[in-house]
């Protein structure tokens, strides 16, 4: 086979050299002859000599029923996609350490293999780190095992794993590439690096190993444009990440790397949604606008999401500092999260329709997939989980869930308590609920919302039985504070003194759990698992209403739809029509706070934007909020430049303290609002301080009725929200308070500040900044 160099880019110092197979006749949308190649031009990606704009959209094949893969890859390919985007979860894959799963819904050679069934291209995105709102950004949590391990460095245990695992990639992928008469065309390395760290030598460790497993399409790198020159690799080609500002963007690409294609890697149409939050929807007046600036510089983009889907399972991830996600990630995509033709699918499919490269043309989309629902019906059958324990294991202490080998489920610490008057019950740290019940009965719930985990127990006449059941949600997924371990924390004092001679319950909600539990027709009080039968004449997609049930899991047909909260936005679980069939269906619910009413129904439509935060049993934020200026609280005042670009703020005196006030006095439009994508605290030597245990003591105001403002948004990790003071009811003039908690006392020596992206007020303009251990007045 003939070889040929076609391009050498110019990225600074080091040349980076894309070396393909020899070009043949361009067919613009036939993916299936193995005769193809793929380049990157000085100006331009070339699929077979000829340009390629790439419209792309990501599709995660584990967030989608196999059997719809083709269904939903149809639809992309009818809204006006060239290309899917496909991350690889390796937490899926590698669920063990050396053991690989590759079949069902962890089977991306069939998805890549459909993907080119349908006249598409796929750009790959194997890891070893993902994101996507993905239980540990795909991290496997076996790795936590390791106390002292560190993620994304080059830390032998972290950077072997990784070679091992990309290694199996390649030998299962790497047959799919363009090279090898497959689909795909590029695949990228790592994710939004330059986020969490600098070290250019681990990024190219990942490359290197993407390198020995067999990929030999183009390599590429991405992130936002203000994080590009962290893990700075010049022989990797560079793509972007944004939401907004497309010229000012890829402006900030340009500066970096001056020659080559420009491509948007992901471009959001929409968000996804957390617990207790409102829901998030995309607007097209600023979605369609941004597209089209796109298609018309001649620029390619990836939109994330195209299609959404579920989180099935407990694979759902965490924004920091601790904003669990919904199950359902139908993240207002231009297809729905169950396959449906939104107006934002026609809308993107009539624009990209004026956009077609020669040869192309759009297929009409495929039927919908049918729908059904069902009458409500009672689950009868109840299995106490205290009454369905596994044999415990004793320790001195209680340990984090990982020690004791558990990577998902609940886990039960149990131990005794001597009779007393009523005292405070306090752990180091619980993560995430934990349900504690005294003699069996609950009497409190230690949350990691709050800024401390301890409850009142109440007065005990005789010695009893301590349990606290915790429930873990994702681990979080984004920055170094994926390092998150599971369970209770220790030490857990009692009245000031350490609880020792613990039982240990190990409760991973998997097959082999639910295959054991005994279920009886009885009530039960307190977290039980409840299990019923509904009757369908034929199968189709539905939405089971969980409006009646408290917090949990649900299962149907032994497969696990997701997690539910009745504090919403979500309050359905999608339940697939190829996961059910005609006749009887089982489904079990694992209810942690009991049902006000024990029956489902099926629904014909999701309900995805109903919230309820007067049944959430803890009240997040403090009504009001006394500044305790005197003290010792350091004071800074200062102006923001205008514009939205990211403002690193170095204090003369650093401050020390434990509560962090950004204080607002005026907008840089002189308007009443104030907005903060995102707010990082710079510890003594310069560096972000992490996020980790970091809550909201106080916020003047934040909007919930028409957006999502609120202000866990300033400090989760992500620049695409923001905090919004009110505007739709009420507009409240400066200054705005946002006051942070960081758990403890800390050197404060500077933050950065990120303002709101895109169009729209609230950009900051002159500011005060307050710091001290006791600013708050309790």
């Amino acid at each position: 086979m003939k070889l040929n160099t076609l391009l050498a880019l110019g990225l600074g110092t080091v040349l980076c050299t894309f070396i393909v197979m020899r070009p043949t006749p361009c067919v613009a949308a036939d993916t299936n002859s193995i005769a193809h190649t793929f380049a990157i031009s000085t100006n331009d990606f070339l699929l077979d000599g000829q340009r390629l704009q790439i419209r792309c959209g990501e599709i995660h094949a584990a967030r989608v029923p196999k059997e719809y893969w083709r269904q939903r890859l149809q639809m992309a390919k009818a809204m006006g996609l060239n290309t899917v985007c496909a991350y690889l979860f390796w937490n899926l894959h590698e669920p063990k350490p050396g053991e690989y799963v590759w079949t069902g819904q962890a089977d991306d050679v069939e998805f890549c293999r459909i993907a080119q069934e349908e006249g598409l291209w796929v750009i790959l995105r194997p890891g070893p780190y993902a994101c996507a709102e993905w239980e540990m950004g795909g991290t496997p949590w076996w790795l936590l095992k390791n106390d002292d391990i560190k993620l994304r460095t080059r830390d032998p245990r972290y950077i072997n794993a990784v070679r091992s695992y990309l290694k199996e990639v390649g030998r299962e992928l790497g047959p799919m590439q363009i090279t090898h008469g497959g689909p795909i065309i590029m695949a990228q390395v790592e994710n939004e690096y330059g986020f969490y760290g600098k070290d250019t030598g681990y990024m190219d460790d990942i490359r290197q190993a993407l390198v020995d497993a067999g990929f030999d399409v183009p390599l590429f790198q991405c992130n936002p444009p203000d994080q590009m020159r962290n893990g700075l690799l010049t022989n990797l080609f560079q793509a972007g990440n944004f939401g907004s500002d497309v010229v000012k963007n890829f402006a900030k690409v340009r500066a970096i790397q001056p020659v080559g294609p420009l491509i948007c890697s992901e471009f959001y149409p929409g968000w996804f949604d957390t617990w207790g939050q409102p829901h998030h929807t995309g607007k097209p007046e600023n979605y369609l606008p941004n597209l089209k600036l796109m298609l018309d510089m001649g620029a390619s983009f990836s939109i994330y999401m195209a299609h959404g889907g579920t989180t099935f399972g407990l694979w759902s991830g965490c924004d920091r500092p601790f904003k669990p996600d919904t199950s359902s990630y139908d993240y207002d995509a231009p297809i729905s999260e169950a396959g449906w033709a939104t107006p934002k699918f026609f809308q993107t499919r009539e624009l990209f329709a004026k956009y077609l490269l020669p040869g192309e043309k759009l297929p009409e989309p495929p039927a919908q997939n049918p729908v059904i629902n069902f009458a409500p019906v009672e689950l009868k059958a109840v299995a106490p989980l205290f009454a369905n324990l596994p044999a415990p294991v004793a320790d001195e202490s209680p340990r984090n869930m990982e020690a004791y080998d558990q990577g998902y489920g609940c886990i039960l610490y149990r131990t005794a308590i001597p009779a007393g008057p009523a005292t405070t019950l306090e752990a180091a740290a619980i993560r995430d609920f934990g349900y504690v019940f005294v003699d069996g009965k609950r009497v409190g719930i230690l949350d990691r919302r709050s800024a401390n985990a301890k409850i009142v127990l109440p007065e005990r006449a005789a010695a009893g039985q301590l349990d606290v059941l915790v429930e873990p949600m994702g681990r979080i997924n984004f920055g170094p504070e994926m390092v998150d371990r599971k369970g209770l924390i220790a030490p857990v004092k009692l009245g000031g003194e350490a609880l020792h001679n613990w039982q240990i319950f190990n409760l991973p909600l998997d097959d082999q759990m639910l295959a054991g539990l005994k279920f009886q027709p009885a009530k039960a009080e307190g977290p039980a698992f409840w299990r019923g039968t509904f009757t369908l004449e034929k199968a189709g997609d539905t939405f089971l209403d969980l409006r009646g049930w408290g917090k949990g899991d649900v299962w149907v047909n032994g497969r696990c739809l997701g997690r539910y909260w009745n504090i919403g936005p979500s309050q359905t679980a999608y339940a697939p029509g190829c996961w059910l069939h005609a006749g009887t269906n089982d489904i079990v619910i694992l209810d942690l706070l009991g049902p006000e009413k024990n029956s489902i129904a099926g629904l014909s439509k999701p309900i995805l934007a109903e919230l309820h935060p007067e049944k959430d049993f803890a009240k997040v934020r403090r009504p009001e909020v006394t500044l305790n200026l005197e003290a010792n609280a350091t004071t800074i005042n200062g102006t923001f430049a205008p514009g939205s670009d990211t403002q690193d703020i170095n204090f003369i005196t650093p401050g020390k303290g434990r509560f962090f006030c950004l204080e607002s006095l005026n907008a840089q439009d002189g308007k009443p609002y104030a907005a903060v994508a995102e707010l990082d605290l710079l510890d003594a030597a310069g560096k972000p301080i992490s996020h980790n245990g970091w809550t909201i003591a106080y916020v003047d105001s934040e909007e919930r009725n028409g957006e999502d403002g609120t202000a866990e948004n300033a400090i989760d990790g992500q620049t695409a929200n923001y905090w919004h003071t009110e505007w739709k009811n009420n507009s409240p003039n400066h200054p705005h308070r946002l006051i942070l908690d960081l758990g403890k006392s800390q050197v404060i020596s500077g933050f950065r500040y990120v303002p709101r992206q895109g169009d729209g007020g609230g950009r900051i303009k002159d500011y005060r900044i307050i710091i001290g251990d006791g600013l708050v007045k309790k």
